[in-house]
């Protein structure tokens, strides 16, 4: 089992590329998310705005 995690030597390449590219996959799905509900907060707040000019 030792051997799996030492890769033949490159366990710091592979077990790093692993990681960045887990990290990468993770802010692939938590930014989009973070932007969309900045967006429709925004979104809200300026229909609000909006809408108070019109009375």
């Amino acid at each position: 089992m030792t051997e799996f995690f030492h890769m033949g030597g490159y366990a710091l390449y592979v077990w790093g590329s692993l990681g960045m590219t887990f990290i990468v996959l993770l802010l692939n799905i938590v930014l989009p998310l973070s932007q969309h509900r900045d967006v429709l907060r925004k979104a809200a707040e300026f229909h609000e705005w909006e809408g108070r000019d019109e009375k």
